[in-house]
C-alpha cells in the first residue's frame, strides 16, 4: 500500500509545482492542504479495499500465481524453470525490466543445475535480451555467449555470436552491421516459425545501426523490411510503424510522419487496445502542435484523457493532463488549468477504483513476496536434503568400506585357514614317508644280513624307483588313480619280495574305472597295505592272502583291502607297546587326512575298517567320490 500512497504524493506535489509555475500562488495555498488530505484517505481506502476483490484476474496475476503454486506443491525444477520464463516474459510486456531479469536469472539457474542444455541456451539467450534492453551491455555480451556456449544447433551458436559481436562494437557502426547481416543470413536459411521473430528484431536493430550512422534511408528501409517479416502481430506491426514516423519527425518530414500516425490510431481504435489508443493519441497531438495544428492536437489530447479517466488509467490520465496543461501554459489561460485539475480531482476516487493496473501492481507484489518466502523455504529444504544425503552417502561409504574390509579380511583368513591346512595335510603325509623308509631299509639291511645280495639288489632297485615317484608326487594332495595304483604294485611287490612265504597279493580293477581320468588322493592307500601285511599277514601262520580291490560304485570308487591275517583283536594281543603307540599314530594320521582333505576340498571320503567273521583278518573300505578336477 505504501508504495501507491507514496507514488500519488510525489504526482500530487509534480500537479502543484506546475501551477505554481502559472502563478496560480494563491489558489494553491487554498486548496493545497485540503488536497494532501484527499488525496491520501482516497488512496489508503479505495486502493486497500479494491485490492481485494474478485476482478477479472490479468496475466501477470495468472502467472505470478502459478509460480507461487509451482513452489508451494514442490513440482519440478524445470517445470518452476519454464514458469519463471513465463512471468518473466509478461513483466517485459509490462515495462517492468528489472523484475523481468530478476526471473529469467532464476530460470537460468535452474536449467543449470538440472544440466538442460537446450533449454539453459534458450534462455541465456533471452536474459541477455533483457539485460542489453536495460543498457547492461557487459552482461549481455556475457549471456549472449554463454548461450552460444551451450548451443545444440550450429545455427542457434552462430546467431549468438553475431550478438556478442555486435555488442562489443557498440561504437563501430560498420562491425555492427556487419554482425547483424551475417545473423540475418544466417536465420533466413531455415524457415523457422520462431526465426521470424529473430529476424524481425535483426532488422530493427540494423536501423537503429543506420540512425547512428545518419542514414535515414537505410534506417527506413530496415525497418520496412522488418514489417515484411510480421505476419499476425498487429501490435508489433504498430510498433515498427511508430518507428518509422520519429524518423520523419526527425528529419522535419511532419507530413509523413503525421500521416503514419494517423493510419496507426485507426489501427489501435479498431484492435481497441486502449493504452495504445491513449498512447497513440498524446504522440499523434505532439506532432500536430509542432506542425501548428493545435486545434487537432488539442483534441486528440482531450480524447486521450477522457479516455484514460473513463478505462481507469490513472498514469495515462495524468500524462493528458499534463500536456493540456503544458498546451494551456503556452496560452496563458490559468483558470483552463485550474477546471483541468479539479475536475481530476473530483474523478480520482472512481478512476482508482477503476484502475485495475494499481490493484495488479499490489497484488503482484504480494506474490513476489510469498515467491521469495517460498523459494526461501525451497532453498533450506534442498539445503538440508543435501546434507542428509552427504551424510547417508558418507554412511553408505563407510558401510561399504566395512563390509569389504571385513569381506577382504574372512578372504585372507580364509586362505590362511586353507594354506595352514594344505600344510598341515603335507605334514601328515610326509609323516608316512619316515616308517616306509625306515621299514624299507630295514628289509634290504635284513637281506645283508642273510647274505642275499641279489635279493637285496633287486629290492634296492625296486625301492629307488618307488621312493623316486613318491617324491616326485610328495608335494600333491591328488594324483591320477593309475599312477597311485602303478606305486601301490611296486610298494606290494617290495613287499612281497621280503615276505614272499608269508602272502600272496591280488589287484583287481574295474575295467569300467578310467584309471587315468579319476583322482585319488596320494598316499591315502599304502598305509593300510602296510598295517595289513605287518600286523595282520605277518603273524600268520600259514600263508595269506591280500586282495587290494577297486570298483566303479557310479558316483564314487570303493577301494577295499581284504586281508585273511590274524585280524584286529589278535594282533593288538601280541604287539610290542611301541608297536601299539605306532599304529595308533598312523591311525589318527590317516582320519585327520581324511578329514581335511574333506575341509578343503568338499571330497566327502569315508574309511571303515572292519574284522572279518571268526577273526580270520581285516576288510578296510574307502569310498573316495569321483574327482576330475581339483
Amino acid at each position: 500500500m505504501k508504495w501507491i500512497v507514496k507514488a500519488n504524493k510525489i504526482e500530487l506535489f509534480y500537479f502543484v509545482k506546475k501551477l505554481n509555475s502559472i502563478g496560480v500562488k494563491i489558489l494553491i495555498k487554498k486548496y493545497k492542504a485540503f488536497l494532501m488530505l484527499l488525496c491520501l484517505l482516497s488512496l489508503n481506502s479505495i486502493v486497500f479495499s479494491q485490492t481485494y476483490k474478485n476482478e477479472k484476474k490479468s496475466k501477470l496475476k495468472v502467472k505470478s500465481s502459478s509460480v507461487e503454486s509451482g513452489l508451494r506443491n514442490g513440482e519440478d525444477d524445470i517445470v518452476i524453470a519454464t514458469k519463471y520464463e513465463d512471468l518473466a516474459s509478461e513483466l517485459v510486456k509490462n515495462n517492468d525490466l528489472v523484475k523481468a531479469e530478476e526471473y529469467q536469472s532464476k530460470a537460468v539457474d535452474l536449467y543449470k543445475k538440472n544440466q538442460s542444455k537446450t533449454k539453459l541456451a534458450d534462455a541465456l539467450r533471452t536474459l541477455a535480451k533483457i539485460q542489453e534492453a536495460q543498457n547492461k551491455t557487459q552482461d549481455a555480451i556475457s549471456n549472449y555467449d554463454n548461450a552460444s556456449k551451450n548451443s545444440v544447433q550450429y545455427k542457434n551458436s552462430n546467431i549468438n555470436n553475431s550478438d556478442v559481436s555486435r555488442l562489443k562494437n557498440i561504437n563501430n557502426p560498420s562491425e555492427q552491421s556487419n554482425s547483424i547481416n551475417k545473423k540475418i543470413s544466417s536465420l533466413k536459411k531455415e524457415s523457422n516459425p520462431k526465426d521470424k521473430e529473430e529476424i524481425v528484431d535483426a532488422y530493427k536493430q540494423l536501423a537503429e545501426v543506420n540512425i547512428k550512422q545518419n542514414n535515414s534511408k537505410s534506417a527506413i528501409e530496415n525497418y520496412n523490411n522488418a514489417l515484411a517479416e510480421v505476419k499476425d502481430n498487429a501490435s508489433e506491426k504498430n510498433s515498427i510503424k511508430n518507428d518509422i514516423a520519429d524518423i520523419y519527425a526527425n528529419t522535419n518530414n511532419l507530413s509523413e510522419a503525421i500521416s503514419i500516425k494517423k493510419g496507426i490510431l485507426n489501427n489501435v481504435d479498431s484492435l481497441k487496445d486502449i493504452n495504445a489508443q491513449i498512447k497513440q493519441r498524446q504522440g499523434l497531438a505532439k506532432l500536430l502542435i509542432l506542425n501548428n495544428e493545435d486545434d487537432k492536437a488539442l483534441q486528440l489530447i482531450q480524447d486521450a484523457y477522457n479516455l484514460a479517466l473513463t478505462k481507469g488509467k490513472t498514469i495515462e490520465a495524468k500524462n493528458s493532463l499534463l500536456q493540456l496543461i503544458a498546451y494551456y501554459k503556452t496560452k496563458h489561460d490559468a483558470q483552463k488549468t485550474l477546471q483541468l485539475y479539479d475536475v481530476f480531482l473530483q474523478k480520482l476516487e472512481s478512476l482508482i477504483k477503476s484502475d485495475s493496473t494499481l490493484i495488479d501492481k499490489k497484488l503482484f507484489e504480494e506474490t513476489d513476496q510469498k515467491i521469495k518466502q517460498l523459494e526461501k523455504e525451497k532453498t533450506l529444504q534442498d539445503e538440508l536434503i543435501s546434507k542428509t544425503n552427504t551424510f547417508n552417502y558418507f554412511l553408505i561409504a563407510t558401510l561399504i568400506i566395512l563390509v569389504l574390509l571385513v569381506l577382504v579380511i574372512i578372504r585372507y583368513s580364509f586362505a590362511i585357514k586353507t594354506k595352514n591346512k594344505k600344510i598341515s595335510l603335507q605334514s601328515l603325509r610326509r609323516e608316512m614317508n619316515p616308517h616306509f623308509i625306515f621299514n624299507s631299509l630295514n628289509s634290504v639291511n635284513q637281506f645283508i644280513a642273510q647274505n642275499k645280495e641279489r635279493e637285496a639288489n633287486k629290492y634296492l632297485t625296486s625301492y629307488s624307483s618307488l621312493m623316486r615317484n613318491m617324491m616326485e608326487s610328495s608335494s600333491k594332495d591328488f594324483i591320477p588313480l593309475q599312477k597311485e595304483i602303478d606305486q601301490l604294485q611296486k610298494y606290494l611287490e617290495l613287499e612281497h619280495l621280503r615276505f614272499s612265504d608269508q602272502f600272496d597279493f591280488i589287484v583287481n580293477i574295474d575295467e569300467t574305472i578310467d584309471t587315468d581320468a579319476v583322482l585319488v588322493p596320494n598316499m591315502l592307500i599304502q598305509p593300510h597295505l602296510e598295517n595289513a601285511i605287518w600286523h595282520g599277514l605277518r603273524y600268520k601262520e600259514t600263508k595269506g592272502l591280500l586282495i587290494l580291490g577297486f570298483k566303479n560304485k557310479a558316483t564314487f570308487i570303493e577301494i577295499t583291502i581284504d586281508d585273511n591275517g590274524i585280524g584286529i583283536e589278535k594282533s593288538k594281543s601280541i604287539k610290542t607297546l611301541n608297536q601299539k603307540v605306532h599304529q595308533s599314530i598312523g591311525v589318527k594320521n590317516m582320519n585327520e587326512r581324511i578329514e581335511l582333505l574333506n575341509d578343503l576340498y568338499k571330497a566327502d571320503i569315508s574309511c571303515s575298517i572292519t574284522n572279518k567273521r571268526h577273526q580270520e583278518g581285516t576288510l578296510v573300505t574307502l569310498k573316495i567320490p569321483y574327482l576330475n578336477k581339483i
